[in-house]
């Protein structure tokens, strides 16, 4: 019998709330700025069997993992699942993206009876992998990157089991982090088990269970009348990462037929000697990151939306490595490479169509940065973490207005950085600047938003300094993607500056002074894959991506162009150069005839060129 509307909203808004608090709770109890920042974390709820009730945010890549998840420990513990139990799972080639994702998933009974699961996920502080953090560009295989586990009982009954936890501390950098972590998931679980039960408890089980019946049934109904709403077709994108000068792609057809979509990985490169590769599980996640937020903006998100998608993901590639291959840097490498070309297709799809062509965007922030630091603080305790900046994003053009400058990411609605303090008080190191980063937005009628830009040197280290790992796909290729005649953002860059050695040589440039890269008087040496020391008064420059643009950029209002240069997001040589408009001598206008003409003429040397070619 289907519940009465009214009944029925409540219940669902009630589980959303569920989710909401047991977030609230992670992020309150975990201590890890990774979590509590950057918010690199995910709650959801999962129905009996396993298949996704109510997914939260926080990276949405781990929605349909986490599912798997469920389903991987009901297979493996099938007649001994108590109530009370906890499991963890953190084998990227059962369920996880790496093994630094550790899902902790819980069974939630009702007078005896299993009604639903809990599941959530945080990045640990450390995993016990060949390099600190997890990110690991030195392994060589999956039994390098650290502890994995395909599903162990954490908890029994209520009770902890202590011997588990301390086989898996005992193989961490960090133990007294790590356990934080873990407890921050296990107090996230046990939220989320009280609030369910309270629901049911109020409404009743079989009320709320074919509440939520009825809520997977429409969120299908709506996806699938959404797409046939859309026009069929087949759309095409393609990634290219780098990590010490190979290259590898990712390819992508998606086509649309009816209510259904096919993502098609055919034609991707065969999995990779590096840490970039994923797993079959990682690239269904990868594509649904952007696909939830871009189609399914204003439909729940749970098992409905997943049945009208397929993916083909052949065996043996980058989006589909067998084991056991390297993968703790797919988050940030063919996932990633994924959720990009995945953006591209449903945007090149969305724009097509009248109705939902305001949806439609550019690709955002495309290339994460990996970069985690250790070593000592400037308190002697041990300090590892990630730069949270590589979460404060870039958001891509729309087909109606420019991409947000910094402003997060698709695959996570809740992503930011840390302020600089926080960062200098946990570690010894100085910020010299940080900032929006000039020409990174893709060029277009309407541009990408920036990226930024920033330096560090080491502060009041006891031990002259620490180290950092830097890993991704590379900087070589500018990954934000742009449509409709729209330039990619630009590419991601990484540099190493030897401001030691020009002081030794007798330079009386005050390093940290600078406020630019250029007025550093080090050697500048670009570095992208490995670990590299921080020491003395050398600096660390990071540059990020910025959101790809959107129309042709010579369509673009001059007088926003000009808005740009006087807010040092475009520069004037770009003005001229990209958007053909002649800044005035005072550099807060435009000559509308010399605009004019300098766009007549660089169309027709755009013929010109077509013609040669």
């Amino acid at each position: 019998m289907a519940v009465d509307p009214i009944t029925f909203s409540i219940i669902r808004h009630r589980l959303y709330r569920v989710v909401d608090e047991a977030v609230i709770t992670l992020k309150h109890v975990s201590g890890s700025a990774i979590t509590n920042e950057g918010h690199d974390l995910m709650v959801s709820l999962y129905r009996a069997d396993g298949s996704l009730l109510m997914g939260g945010v926080g990276f949405l890549h781990h929605l349909t993992s986490a599912a798997e998840a469920c389903k991987a420990i009901i297979r493996r513990f099938e007649g001994r699942i108590n109530e009370g139990d906890v499991f963890l799972l953190n084998d990227p080639y059962t369920a996880a993206l790496h093994t630094s994702d550790i899902y902790l998933v819980a069974p939630i009974h009702h007078n005896g009876q299993l009604v639903a699961w809990s599941a959530c996920f945080v990045h640990v502080y450390d995993i016990g992998a060949k390099n600190p953090g997890g990110f690991c560009p030195d392994a060589e295989d999956i039994y390098t990157e650290g502890y994995s586990s395909p599903g162990v009982r954490l908890v029994n009954k209520g009770e902890l089991n202590q011997d588990v936890l301390d086989t898996l501390l005992n193989m961490v950098r960090s133990p007294e982090m790590v356990t934080l972590d873990i407890r921050s998931m296990i107090a996230c679980n046990n939220v989320a088990h009280d609030r369910m039960l309270s629901l049911i408890d109020k409404y009743g089980y079989d009320t709320v269970d074919e509440a939520c019946s009825q809520l997977i049934e429409q969120s299908e109904q709506q996806l699938r009348a959404r797409l046939r709403e859309l026009p069929d077709g087949t759309w095409e994108s393609r990634q290219y990462l780098e990590v010490l000068d190979e290259v590898y792609k990712v390819n992508l057809k998606m086509t649309k037929s009816g209510d259904e979509l096919v993502f098609d990985f055919t034609g991707s490169s065969p999995q990779s000697k590096y840490s970039v590769n994923c797993t079959q599980w990682a690239s269904l996640g990868g594509l649904f990151a952007p696909l939830f937020p871009l189609i399914c903006y204003d439909i729940t998100w749970n098992e409905g939306c997943i049945s009208p998608i397929k993916m083909i993901a052949p065996e043996g590639s980058i989006v589909n490595c067998t084991r056991p291959a390297p993968v703790s840097v797919a988050t940030v490498g063919a996932i990633q490479s994924v959720n990009n070309a995945a953006c591209t297709t449903i945007g090149k799809m969305l724009q097509t169509s009248e109705k939902y062509a305001k949806e439609a965007t550019s690709v955002w922030h495309a290339n994460h940065f990996a970069i985690f630091k250790f070593g000592r603080s400037q308190r002697g305790g041990e300090a590892i973490g990630i730069f949270t900046e590589t979460f404060a994003g870039a958001g891509g053009a729309r087909t109606y207005a420019d991409g947000v400058d910094v402003g997060g990411e698709i695959p996570n609605p809740i992503s930011r950085m840390a302020n600089v303090e926080t960062v200098e008080n946990t570690f010894p190191i100085r910020y010299l600047f940080r900032r929006r980063m000039t020409d990174s937005g893709g060029p277009g009628k309407y541009r990408g938003g920036t990226g930024m830009e920033f330096a560090v040197v080491q502060h009041d280290s006891p031990d002259g300094g620490m180290h950092y790992v830097v890993s991704g796909k590379g900087a070589n290729f500018p990954m934000s993607e742009g449509l409709a005649g729209g330039y990619p953002g630009a590419p991601n860059s990484y540099q190493w500056v030897h401001n030691n050695e020009a002081k030794a040589e007798g330079t009386n440039v005050d390093v940290r002074g600078t406020q630019s890269i250029e007025e550093m008087p080090g050697e500048k040496e670009d570095v992208t894959w490995g670990v590299f020391p921080l020491m003395g008064d050398d600096a660390l420059y990071v540059r990020w991506n910025g959101g790809g643009g959107y129309g042709d950029p010579l369509a673009r209002d001059p007088d926003a162009v000009v808005e740009d240069v006087v807010g040092g997001v475009v520069s004037a040589d770009a003005a001229r150069d990209v958007y053909g408009v002649a800044i005035n001598q005072s550099g807060n206008g435009h000559d509308a005839e010399g605009t004019a003409a300098m766009r007549s003429s660089m169309r027709s040397a755009r013929l010109v060129l077509e013609a040669a070619e």
